[in-house]
Protein backbone atom coordinates (compact mmCIF):
# COMPACT_ATOMS: atom_id res chain seq x y z
CA UNK A 1 0.00 0.00 0.00
CA UNK A 2 1.44 3.34 -1.06
CA UNK A 3 1.28 6.11 1.53
CA UNK A 4 0.06 9.41 0.10
CA UNK A 5 0.74 12.44 2.26
CA UNK A 6 -1.78 15.30 2.22
CA UNK A 7 -0.60 18.55 0.61
CA UNK A 8 -0.82 20.31 3.99
CA UNK A 9 1.77 17.88 5.37
CA UNK A 10 4.04 18.06 2.33
CA UNK A 11 4.09 21.85 2.58
CA UNK A 12 5.54 21.61 6.09
CA UNK A 13 8.50 19.41 5.26
CA UNK A 14 11.60 21.49 4.46
CA UNK A 15 14.02 20.89 1.59
CA UNK A 16 17.26 19.07 2.28
CA UNK A 17 19.60 21.24 4.37
CA UNK A 18 22.61 22.97 2.87
CA UNK A 19 24.14 24.35 6.06
CA UNK A 20 24.81 23.11 9.59
CA UNK A 21 22.16 20.51 10.26
CA UNK A 22 21.63 19.84 13.94
CA UNK A 23 18.14 21.23 14.56
CA UNK A 24 14.81 19.43 14.91
CA UNK A 25 11.14 20.36 14.79
CA UNK A 26 9.01 18.56 17.35
CA UNK A 27 5.34 18.15 18.06
CA UNK A 28 3.99 17.56 21.57
CA UNK A 29 0.63 16.05 22.41
CA UNK A 30 -0.59 17.81 25.56
CA UNK A 31 -2.99 16.89 28.36
CA UNK A 32 -5.74 19.09 26.90
CA UNK A 33 -5.66 17.13 23.61
CA UNK A 34 -3.94 19.92 21.70
CA UNK A 35 -0.62 19.89 19.86
CA UNK A 36 2.33 22.15 20.66
CA UNK A 37 5.09 22.70 18.10
CA UNK A 38 8.64 23.90 18.68
CA UNK A 39 12.25 23.71 17.49
CA UNK A 40 15.37 22.65 19.33
CA UNK A 41 18.90 21.44 18.81
CA UNK A 42 18.59 19.15 21.86
CA UNK A 43 15.28 17.21 21.70
CA UNK A 44 15.82 15.10 24.83
CA UNK A 45 16.74 18.09 27.01
CA UNK A 46 13.82 20.10 25.59
CA UNK A 47 11.41 17.26 26.42
CA UNK A 48 12.73 17.16 29.98
CA UNK A 49 12.27 20.93 30.37
CA UNK A 50 8.68 20.76 29.11
CA UNK A 51 7.89 17.86 31.47
CA UNK A 52 9.48 19.66 34.42
CA UNK A 53 7.32 22.75 33.84
CA UNK A 54 10.31 24.83 32.78
CA UNK A 55 9.59 24.89 29.04
CA UNK A 56 7.09 27.04 27.22
CA UNK A 57 4.30 28.75 29.14
CA UNK A 58 1.73 26.68 27.22
CA UNK A 59 3.26 23.38 28.35
CA UNK A 60 3.34 24.59 31.93
CA UNK A 61 -0.45 24.89 31.79
CA UNK A 62 -0.96 21.73 29.70
CA UNK A 63 1.93 19.30 30.29
CA UNK A 64 3.00 17.13 27.36
CA UNK A 65 2.15 13.43 27.18
CA UNK A 66 4.11 12.47 24.07
CA UNK A 67 6.73 13.93 21.76
CA UNK A 68 7.32 13.19 18.09
CA UNK A 69 9.94 14.64 15.76
CA UNK A 70 8.58 16.12 12.54
CA UNK A 71 11.97 16.94 10.99
CA UNK A 72 15.49 16.44 12.26
CA UNK A 73 19.06 17.09 11.14
CA UNK A 74 18.11 20.35 9.46
CA UNK A 75 19.57 23.83 9.86
CA UNK A 76 18.00 26.41 12.17
CA UNK A 77 16.47 28.50 9.39
CA UNK A 78 14.77 25.46 7.84
CA UNK A 79 13.54 24.40 11.30
CA UNK A 80 12.05 27.84 11.93
CA UNK A 81 10.28 27.79 8.54
CA UNK A 82 8.93 24.31 9.20
CA UNK A 83 7.72 25.34 12.67
CA UNK A 84 5.97 28.41 11.26
CA UNK A 85 4.16 26.35 8.63
CA UNK A 86 3.27 23.64 11.11
CA UNK A 87 1.78 26.14 13.56
CA UNK A 88 -0.47 27.44 10.79
CA UNK A 89 -1.98 24.01 10.09
CA UNK A 90 -5.49 23.23 11.26
CA UNK A 91 -5.81 20.90 14.23
CA UNK A 92 -7.20 18.15 12.00
CA UNK A 93 -4.16 18.38 9.72
CA UNK A 94 -1.82 18.26 12.72
CA UNK A 95 -3.65 15.12 13.87
CA UNK A 96 -3.03 13.50 10.45
CA UNK A 97 0.64 14.39 10.65
CA UNK A 98 0.82 13.08 14.24
CA UNK A 99 -0.47 9.68 13.11
CA UNK A 100 2.29 9.46 10.49
CA UNK A 101 5.13 10.12 12.95
CA UNK A 102 6.79 7.71 15.35
CA UNK A 103 6.99 8.40 19.09
CA UNK A 104 10.23 10.03 20.16
CA UNK A 105 9.40 10.13 23.86
CA UNK A 106 6.35 9.37 26.00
Amino acid sequence: MKLVLPDCVLAVLPPLPQLRADWAVYLLYCTNGAFYCGITNRPLQRWQLHCAGKGARYTRMYPPLRMRLVCQNINKAAAARCEYRLKRLKAADKAVLWQLLEDFLT
